[in-house]
C-alpha cells in the first residue's frame, strides 16, 4: 500500500494539547482491535459524531504537543482508519509521532501552522519535499525536516508495508563494530 506523493483535502483545525484520551478515549480503546472499529470513536472527545463527519482524505492541522498521553498506537489508527491522510501539527508528542510513522499515518511538524489554517481549508500535503501548501494563496509552510527513510516509510504505508515489500530493513545490513579495550 503506497501513498501518493502528495495529499490534499479539507483541514480540521485543532488547539493545542489534544491528547489520545481525546483522541479515542480509553473506555474504546479496549474494545477492539479492528481499526475500522476504533475509527468510529476518532476525535470522540471533540464530537461523537466526527466519524460521520469526516471525509476521505481530510487533513488534521494542529497545535503543540498533539497526541500526548498513551504510549498505544490506538490514537493513530483510529485517526488513519477515519480517513485521515496526514496529520500536521505544530509540535507531536514523541510517542505519537514515533506511531505515527511505525503505522504509515504522515505526521509533519509545523511550527505556527494552526494560527495559518482556517477550519475546512483546502490543503495539500507533499511528502517528498516535505511540506504542506495551502490551496487558495498557494502558501507554502516548510514542515520539520527528517531522516529520508522515514519519509520513504510513509509513503510505504508504515514498518508493516516496509517489510512486506523489501523483507528486510536497512539496518538489518549493519555490522556490529568490533570491540575494543
Amino acid at each position: 500500500m503506497t501513498t501518493p506523493t502528495v495529499l490534499r483535502g479539507r483541514a480540521w483545525v485543532w488547539p493545542d494539547d489534544v491528547n489520545t484520551d481525546i483522541i479515542i478515549p480509553f473506555r474504546f480503546k479496549a474494545r477492539t482491535n479492528d481499526p475500522y472499529e476504533m475509527a468510529k470513536y476518532a476525535m470522540y472527545g471533540f464530537d461523537p459524531e466526527f466519524y460521520k463527519k469526516v471525509k476521505q482524505g481530510d487533513l488534521f492541522v494542529a497545535g503543540r504537543n498533539f497526541g500526548g498521553g498513551s504510549s498505544r498506537e490506538q490514537a493513530p489508527v483510529a485517526i488513519k482508519y477515519s480517513g485521515v491522510a496526514a496529520v500536521v501539527a505544530e509540535s507531536f508528542a514523541r510517542i505519537f509521532l514515533r506511531n505515527a510513522f511505525a503505522i504509515g499515518l504522515p505526521a509533519l511538524e509545523v511550527p505556527g501552522i494552526s494560527k495559518e489554517v482556517q477550519q475546512f481549508d483546502e490543503m495539500e500535503v507533499n511528502l517528498q519535499d516535505w511540506s504542506v501548501r495551502r490551496v487558495k494563496d498557494g502558501r507554502v509552510f516548510p514542515a520539520l525536516k527528517v531522516d529520508d527513510f522515514l519519509r520513504g516509510l510513509m509513503r510505504e504505508g508504515g514498518l508493516v508495508e516496509y517489510y512486506k515489500r523489501h523483507k528486510s530493513f536497512p539496518w538489518d545490513q549493519l555490522k556490529a563494530a568490533p570491540a575494543t579495550n
